[in-house]
């Protein structure tokens, strides 16, 4: 159905894009080129972020299925649940935008529209790495359609690199994120509650102008926060507990995180030497951090560090992760980049991280301090101006 078909006069084709038509059509076509030159003739891709980066639709609603279509020649189009087809439309400028009902199968309607468009016996290839493309919706598009091509991995290095628009985008999530820092970490109080410090952060999110975010916010106190990945959950918060504040703040979809560490009372010995430990990994990563390294190298600098202090066994992880465009369930960007032992991707200017540093005794407590920084021509270069300093709450 073309996108400007039959449209009530209130719903702009394009009206609510993040992106000006010039960079959608750029990045479209890096990906022709790319599709052409391993002899694809069509690309279907159902990730959230590589549809998003590609077109500018944007929906919490992603969790129905939706395919863009992209040609190595011609015009991309949209299959998706009917009722986001409007949603599409003013945040695309796409031409070809088809929605399907609520009791329709989405393979039996991907397929219908393959063949309808003259696909059928061309190559095709599809992302078979996108989270929401189940086993079965898979099997009965290739039933009814034909064998497809395996397109995994072919949109997520465009993305390595971020444009000054996506930079600017990122700064802006930055700045709101540190000032919801700021305020969590006001909130900290003997008598408080972890519930309390995330309201705080999350009331400041919203009221900077950020949005719905990639992952909830991972705040934690006292001996939850010695379990990776917990979440706040009502806890009141006593003298001489640790409390690990990591969140993120999307811009438009893009974002920024970071980490910073509180005690309230004084830390024990052992938490504070794996706090400057933190602080001193953390240093090296960033001065890793700059074009012609790789991303091991990051990890590898980072890691010598723990392992000369001994804590080798309280780091079991990677060092850190590319950001950008994200939707839930990561603010990451997922499979695109890790700063890990053996990822040899080498570092160019206006890549974007998250590095944070975290160190546990299980099941007692956690450390850990981050920064979100910019790749730059002889370096990088961190956006938060808020002190790295273990805060002490009294």
């Amino acid at each position: 159905m073309n996108a400007r078909a039959t449209l009530p006069p209130a719903v702009v084709p394009g009206g609510e894009c993040v992106f000006p038509a010039e960079e959608l059509a750029a990045r479209q076509g890096r990906l022709r080129e790319l599709l052409r030159a391993k002899g694809i003739d069509l690309l279907l891709t159902s990730s959230p972020e590589n549809i998003f980066w590609l077109t500018g639709q944007q929906t919490p609603g992603y969790y129905t299925f939706q395919c863009l279509c992209v040609p190595a020649d011609g015009i991309p189009f949209l299959l998706l649940r009917g009722l986001e087809r409007f949603n599409a439309i003013v945040n695309t400028r796409l031409e070809d935008v088809t929605g399907y009902a609520d009791d329709a199968n989405p393979a039996d309607e991907v397929a219908a529209a393959l063949k309808a468009r003259g696909w059928q016996g061309k190559r095709v290839a599809i992302d078979q790495n996108a989270w929401f493309l189940t086993i079965n919706l898979y099997n009965r598009l290739v039933a009814g359609f034909q064998p497809l091509l395996d397109g995994s991995g072919l949109v997520e290095p465009l993305r390595r690199v971020k444009s000054a628009i996506e930079i600017g985008f990122i700064e802006k999530a930055g700045a709101a994120t540190d000032i919801a820092m700021r305020e969590g970490l006001a909130a900290i109080r003997p008598g408080g509650t972890d519930n309390q410090v995330v309201a705080a952060i999350m009331a400041a999110t919203i009221r900077e102008g950020g949005e719905y975010v990639g992952m909830e916010p991972l705040v934690n106190s006292g001996k939850r926060s010695g379990i990776p990945h917990a979440t706040w959950r009502r806890q009141v918060l006593k003298p001489g507990d640790p409390m690990a504040l990591e969140f993120s703040v999307a811009w438009n979809r893009y974002h920024a995180s970071l980490w910073r560490s509180a005690w309230l009372g004084t830390p024990p010995d052992r938490a504070r030497r794996m706090y400057d430990v933190c602080l001193e990994g953390l240093a090296a990563g960033l001065a890793a951090l700059k074009p012609g390294n790789s991303c091991a190298d990051v990890h590898n600098a980072v890691q010598a560090v723990i392992d000369r202090n001994g804590f080798t066994e309280n780091y079991r992880k990677r060092s850190g992760y590319s950001v950008g465009v994200s939707f839930a369930p990561d603010w990451g960007e997922g499979n695109i980049m890790s700063l890990y032992k053996g990822v040899e991707l080498v570092l160019q200017p206006n890549m974007a991280f998250h590095i944070p540093i975290a160190m546990r005794d299980y099941g007692e407590f956690t450390v850990g301090v981050s920064e979100t920084a910019i790749v730059t021509e002889t370096g990088c270069r961190t956006l938060s101006a808020i002190a790295r300093d273990l805060v002490i709450v009294r």
